[in-house]
């Protein structure tokens, strides 16, 4: 992860405890025993919170320009929110690298999974069949409607009648 031996430890010491969670979920024995859904879960929450690091730690440091007088004098007093922010950013990349290899096993899974079903000889599906529909006319039966239908019934009538009588 960051540093040596030594100032990982100190890190490590100045995480919450909700933090610290995140951290040994994400150790490489508990990630091989995770599937890809409780992957993706962690990855999220890992994310999160080393957005809010990040986040706090870029506002803290913005904050500390005016007060110490420069950015460089800013950046020694800002170490320990860097640190926390370092390590999240590492863990994130084991996360998504961990979360990348399972997704990717998945694929590979499908993939022959498909071409497997390709291979297969296809054996035509039985004819489905045929049903009667209980009801010709699927329109809307209203007052209305019914209506418009026989004017237009009697005006075609009215139409076929001046015809046949030339």
């Amino acid at each position: 992860m960051v540093g040596d031996g030594g100032g990982m430890d100190a890190i490590l010491g100045s995480l919450t405890e909700a933090e610290l969670a995140l951290v040994r979920e994400a150790e490489p024995k508990r990630l091989a025993k995770l599937d890809e859904d409780a992957l993706i879960d962690l990855h999220t929450r890992v994310r999160r919170a080393r957005n809010k690091l990040v986040k706090n730690y870029r506002r803290r440091a913005a904050n500390r320009v005016e007060e110490t007088g420069g950015r460089g004098k800013a950046f020694a007093r800002n170490a320990r929110r860097r640190a926390k922010a370092e390590v999240f950013e590492d863990l994130l990349s084991t996360v998504s690298t961990r979360l990348a290899v399972l997704a990717l096993e998945a694929a590979e899974a499908l993939r022959s999974e498909r071409l497997a079903e390709a291979a297969r000889p296809t054996v035509p599906p039985p004819l489905p069949k045929k049903l009667s529909a209980q009801r010709s006319d699927r329109r809307p039966d209203t007052p209305d409607r019914r209506k418009r239908h026989a004017s237009t019934r009697a005006a075609g009538a009215r139409r076929q009648a001046r015809r046949d009588s030339r």
